[in-house]
Parts: C-alpha cells; structure tokens; sequence
C-alpha cells in the first residue's frame, strides 16, 4: 500500500493524540484517589463522620512518609447522607467519575448492599469497616468487622454464662434493617439449641431515628419482671441510641437487674448522654479505647494529635477502618499495583499489627480474623473491659442461615 500525503497526515494527528492522552495519564497516574464513602448529615452521622476523619489520618500519615508506589494519595470525600439509594449513587460518581482505585465507606448493612452491585458491574473495591449479620461474600468487597460467629454468638454465650449473670430470658431489640434482622434470627435460633422457649425471647423493632422509647422500656422492664434473668440484646443503630439508653436511665433500668448488651454502641456515641445512669451495662466489639497495648496508646495518641483535642474517642469501627486501609496499603505495595485483581490477590493472608495488640488477618473469604471483646460502661463513658477471646476465624455463613447462601 503506497504511503500518500494523507496517510501521513493521519499517522501524525494519531501519534500527536496518543502523545497527549499518555501524558494525561502520566499526569493523573501521579495520584493515587481514594473514596471515602461515610455519611456526614442525617441518622448515621452521630457514627460515621470519625470514620471518614480516621481515612484521611491515614492518608495524611501515608503521604507524609512519600505516598505510595511513590505517588501522593488523595481522598475525595462524599456524603450520602444516610440515605440508602444515594449510597449506590455516590459509589458509582466514586468509581466512574472519580476514578478511585478503592472505597472506605458505609457503616448500616443497608447501605452496603445498596453499593454491593455498583461495585460488582464496575469492578470497584470497597473496604467496609462494621461488624455486620454475615450470609454475604463479595469479590470485591473486603469485610473489617465481625461477623454474628465471631461476636453475637460468644457474646451471648458470655451472658448465659455464670461471670456473664446465667441470662435465661432474652429481648432482642433492633433498628428495622436487614443487620438486625438477620442477626436476630441467627441469636434466636442459637438460643433455642440451647433449650430458651420461644416465650422467653422477645423480639421488636423501630425505625432509624426512633425517639419515644418511653413504651418500650416500660416493655423490656416488664418483661424482666418473670422471676427469670433477663437481658437486653441490641442491635440499635445510629442516634435513636442517644434517647434509648437517656430513657433506660429515666426508667432507671438497671445493668443488675436487666443488662444491656450493645453490638452497634460504643465510646462515640456515648459522649453525647450521662453515663452515670447506665453503669454495668455492657458493649460487644473487637476494640475498645480502654484496652492495654502499646500499639492502642500510640493509636490514641496520634489520633488525638491529628484531630487537635486531647479528649477525643477512639472505637472499634475506627480500629476496623485503620486495619482495611493499612492493609490495602501493603496490598498496593506488594503487586506494585492498584489495579483490582492484582490488589485482591496480594492481600489475602496479609496483616497487621493492630491497636489491640493482635496481628489481624485477612484471610481468603475477604474477612478478618479477630478477637470478641466485652465491656461494661463506665460512669466516664469508657468500658471496663470484662472479656476478651483470641483472634477467632470469622464463619460469613452461618449454618442457621445456610439455605441462603445457595440464593446470593
């Protein structure tokens, strides 16, 4: 084929536009982007917006010592506002918009599995740092909480257990969303192996934001009043805290007489009500800002040194988020890449050393190896620490639950 004037003409207009798209790229590859993906306004904000301060710690930390893959990382920060469908929005304005190399958000369940599709179809990486109900395994999602195996269930063990009170009449009293739920349905039907009848478990739920707890506390004391001891399991998310555990001190709920034992509350949301009232009552997570280690009165530190208050909290959703995003960082390192494939292969079996004093793993079904901690509230609104396991392997599928997972 001869080479005329106009094949010339568009060899050169082509080299020309690959020059300039490569040194676009070549601009834009000198920054990593990350999403940070946490609710700033509405119901959740009471617990998400540390979570969102925490990333960027990080990011600052990282890029003080030379970013990585010798590139600055910047977080570019959105507010779904605790509403679940504007969760998916924002995900794929993140991914595709954006182009971040990974996520750090979402705290509810629901709102995790509003963004689970967005990241399937685009390919995206989202690291989630809640305990949650489990019966759930995503490619590309990596899970830095606990799961019912590793946390509610050693958790009520503990309260049938005699230091834990010998428990045998059971409310479980929950947000009304798929975490509680689900939850509820795995506590349940463990209760019932162990011989609990069905009058003894009983089960409600309110809606996000819920206030007038006055009727349901007049609930949970009257039925703590079978001659049976009796305990509250919660699953209450978000600020409708705030006015449930004021009410129990209202009502003057005791933790003597019905303990409460919290799975979504902890040093965060605690600031905001008078403790004094609600001594002995009791929080389930793999973290607590009271726990003795080295690497915990480091993390505290720094923490309070980053945030400029000396009389900031740390928590466990805090602790999961430093653990995901240190180990993406190493996973980023190890391929020399940020590419999605090569960043979930290499962070499998990977760990930390964590502000508890453990290595945390994470292991091949995206989930972390963790201890199950228990603490009762202090009149400071910190937690005295009453038990604590070793790391427990995290079981995503409960076999309460298993029919389900043929289904997903």
């Amino acid at each position: 084929m001869p080479i005329t004037r106009r094949t010339l003409l568009a060899t050169a207009t082509a080299l020309a536009v690959a020059a300039t798209s490569s040194a676009a790229i070549s601009a834009e590859s000198d920054t990593i982007k990350i999403g940070v993906l946490h609710s700033l306004s509405g119901t959740m904000a009471i617990s998400e917006t540390i979570l969102k301060d925490m990333i960027l710690m990080q990011v600052a930390d990282l890029n003080a010592k030379g970013g990585l893959l010798v590139k600055k990382v910047e977080a570019v920060v959105v507010d779904p506002a605790s509403n679940w469908p504007l969760f998916a929005e924002k995900a794929r304005e993140l991914v595709v918009r954006e182009k971040v190399v990974a996520v750090f958000g979402c705290w509810t369940s629901v709102s995790r599995k509003s963004v689970l599709p967005v990241f399937e179809e685009l390919n995206g990486l989202l690291f989630y740092p809640l305990e949650y109900e489990g019966e759930e395994q995503s490619k590309n999602i990596f899970y830095g909480g606990s799961v019912p195996d590793n946390k509610a269930i050693p958790a009520v063990e503990y309260l049938m257990s005699a230091d834990g009170g010998n428990t045998k009449r059971w409310i479980l009293e929950g947000t009304d969303y798929v975490y509680p739920r689900t939850s509820n349905k795995i506590i349940r039907a463990f209760l019932k192996s162990k011989g609990v009848a069905d009058e003894d478990i009983r089960e409600n739920y309110t809606p996000f934001g819920f206030t007038d707890w006055q009727t349901e506390v007049a609930a949970i004391k009257a039925f703590g009043k079978s001659g049976k001891k009796t305990a509250v399991v919660s699953t209450i998310n978000g600020d409708a805290n705030i006015p449930f555990y004021k009410e129990l001190g209202n009502q003057g709920v005791k933790a003597s007489e019905i303990p409460v034992i919290a799975f979504s509350i902890g040093e965060e949301e605690l600031k905001g009500i008078d403790t004094k009232p609600l001594v002995g009552h009791l929080a389930a997570w793999s973290y607590f800002q009271s726990v003795k280690s080295p690497e915990n009165q480091q993390f505290i530190a720094h923490w309070r040194d980053y945030t400029k208050d000396p009389r900031r909290v740390t928590n466990d959703p805090m602790e999961s988020a430093y653990d995901l995003f240190q180990l993406w960082a190493q996973a980023v390192a190890k391929a020399g890449s940020t590419d999605v494939a090569r960043v979930s292969e290499s962070i499998v079996g990977l760990k930390v050393r964590s502000p508890t004093g453990y290595d945390v793993t994470m292991n091949s079904n995206h989930h972390l190896t963790k201890p199950v901690m228990i603490g009762e509230i202090k009149s400071d609104g910190q937690f005295d620490i009453v038990y604590q396991s070793k790391p427990i392997a995290p079981k995503p599928w409960n076999p309460v639950l298993a029919e389900n997972k043929d289904k997903n």
